[in-house]
């Protein structure tokens, strides 16, 4: 499978993870930095539903994920896409795979939401550490700040040629289809369910990749 639809499909599972921890583990983002940086701030300000050890946690998480998937860019970057693909995103199923076991086994504890947060926070700041190095436009499959700018600016009412209008608005429609199923199943059944989708999907993902565009 080219990448840029292994990166739409893995927008779908950054919907799928945010809803998870924003729903279900103290409205904290893990996918989603721009968002949780904000959420830091609401934090701070003491706005009720929202902790500071929560989103400090992601963050952190995320960062230490980030740095962790840079240093796999440097040691892949001149070799294979295919191989440096496949192995993030198998990494990634795996991580998300175990918070999927732990939310199942132990739900609604103190230590099962730390380590949701950390474990999620961090796969996810593996896998967009990857995706940058990879440099696929448009395809950042967490934040659609500028794939909605570049959707609107860029179109023919912009003034522009519209090129890429398919990808973006691909990317776009990816990210709540994941996040409306993740919420609908947070809320009618557990946290565990859709991790389990999501650490399938991107395990089924790591499988088909043929690290193409």
């Amino acid at each position: 499978m080219r990448l840029v639809a292994v990166l739409l499909g893995l927008t779908v599972v950054s919907g799928l993870i945010d809803a998870v921890s924003y729903l279900g583990l103290g409205h904290v983002f893990t996918a989603n930095m721009t968002g949780n940086v904000v959420v830091l701030g609401f934090a701070a300000a003491g706005a009720p539903g929202f902790s500071v050890p929560h989103t400090a946690t992601s963050l952190v998480s995320f960062l230490v994920g980030a740095a962790a998937g840079g240093r796999v860019s440097v040691r892949y970057a001149g070799g294979s896409r295919r191989t440096w693909a496949r192995m993030t995103l198998a990494a990634e199923a795996l991580l998300v795979g175990a918070c999927a076991a732990m939310a199942f086994a132990a739900p609604g504890t103190t230590g099962t939401t730390y380590t949701l947060i950390a474990v999620t926070a961090f796969a996810m700041g593996l896998r967009n550490a990857t995706v940058r190095k990879l440099s696929v436009p448009d395809m950042t499959t967490t934040v659609l700040t500028m794939t909605l700018t570049g959707l609107a600016s860029d179109s023919r009412v912009g003034g522009g040629t519209g090129r890429r209008s398919p990808r973006r608005t691909a990317s776009v429609v990816a990210m709540p289809a994941g996040a409306l199923l993740g919420a609908w199943l947070v809320v009618h059944r557990d946290l565990g369910t859709p991790l389990l989708i999501a650490a399938v999907a991107a395990g089924v993902l790591a499988a088909v990749t043929s690290g193409r565009e």
